[in-house]
């Protein structure tokens, strides 16, 4: 399990990260999500030792990188945006020299670069020099420089950058599989990519962690659509949880409940009163809302939970949704 508590780091008088906390269980994928100059960069950066925080704790399986980040790093496996290869190099050659890096040797470091190769279909560019290869395959060399060893922890910056579809996909079912023994952190733009592959998404803002969700709880909203020819609205507005009503079309009203572990109950209430009145319930769901939407309204402040202060730091805005 990977562990991240209170980190901050400022550059002179801007705070690039702003006291964020937050945890990851082996198995999980986690999308880290924000706009340029969120801290997204910073914190993974602070995370793989490369940058020091001005204070706050990291732990790999109870690894401290603060006490012991010689260690931690042989766990971990980094895919910056930017990987920085050497062109003259061919990918053989590549390969070896960040095997040599993680303390690979004999026969353990042939077989390492063997299953890496495997996995990132690399074969037939083996002897290629870096500087020849496409952007998609030189994005394939960092990723198997990145799992070298079978880290526990894997950062992977824009992944699929520069991939094909095809290719994509293949990068998708490598990362999940990666995942069934690891913990994976993964920073990208699209969207796609993280409704894709992640559990969970940490989204940041200015600094600080404003959302840790499960991405099942975070597409839901705490709106729900009422199809029927129901004309009785006030058997509606009187159930206990009803927020607010509007009617959308005809035969088609939007509810908003004051909490969203409410909806069972409200949905079972509103059946009853629908169905008794005499009218026709045709349909009754949630409203669902695709991640670029509430990232859009985080960024717009138009999430009113970022508001909640009673939420702890490190859970961000985790049961809005």
């Amino acid at each position: 399990m990977l562990n991240v508590s209170q980190l901050t780091r400022s550059y002179g008088n801007f705070i690039a990260v702003n006291n964020v906390s937050f945890s990851i269980k082996k198995g999980e994928i986690i999308g880290l999500l924000g706009h340029n100059g969120a801290g997204k960069t910073t914190i993974m950066k602070i995370i793989s030792g490369y940058l020091e925080a001005d204070k706050g704790e990291v732990s790999l399986d109870g690894i401290s990188l603060n006490d012991n980040p010689k260690l931690l790093q042989q766990h971990l496996g980094y895919l910056p945006e930017n990987l920085p290869v050497y062109p003259e190099m061919t990918v053989a050659e590549y390969l070896d020299y960040a095997a040599d890096l993680k303390g690979l040797k004999a026969d353990k470091k042939v077989a390492e670069i063997k299953r890496v190769i495997k996995a990132t279909d690399l074969s037939s560019k083996l002897l290629a020099p870096i500087q020849t290869l496409s952007r998609g395959y030189k994005q394939r060399v960092g990723v198997a420089q990145a799992i070298l060893a079978n880290p526990k922890l894997l950062i992977l910056d824009e992944p699929t950058n520069g991939l094909d579809p095809e290719q994509t996909q293949h990068m998708r079912q490598l990362i999940k599989e990666i995942a069934q023994d690891a913990t994976v952190i993964l920073s990208t733009h699209i969207m796609q990519e993280v409704n894709a592959l992640c559990d969970r998404a940490l989204i940041l803002k200015a600094g600080q962690l404003v959302l840790d969700e499960k991405l099942d709880a975070l597409q839901h909203s705490q709106q729900l659509i009422v199809e029927t020819d129901c004309q009785d609205l006030a058997i509606i507005k009187q159930i206990s949880g009803v927020k607010a009503l509007e009617r959308i079309s005809e035969h088609q009203l939007m509810v908003e409940i004051s909490k969203p572990e409410f909806s069972r109950t409200i949905c079972t209430e509103l059946s009853k009163a629908i169905v008794n009145s005499d009218a026709n319930l045709f349909a009754l769901y949630r409203k669902k809302r695709d991640l670029e939407t509430v990232f859009n309204q985080i960024n717009n402040e138009q999430y009113s939970s970022i508001e909640n202060s009673s939420h702890e730091q490190g859970k961000g805005v985790s049961n809005a949704a």
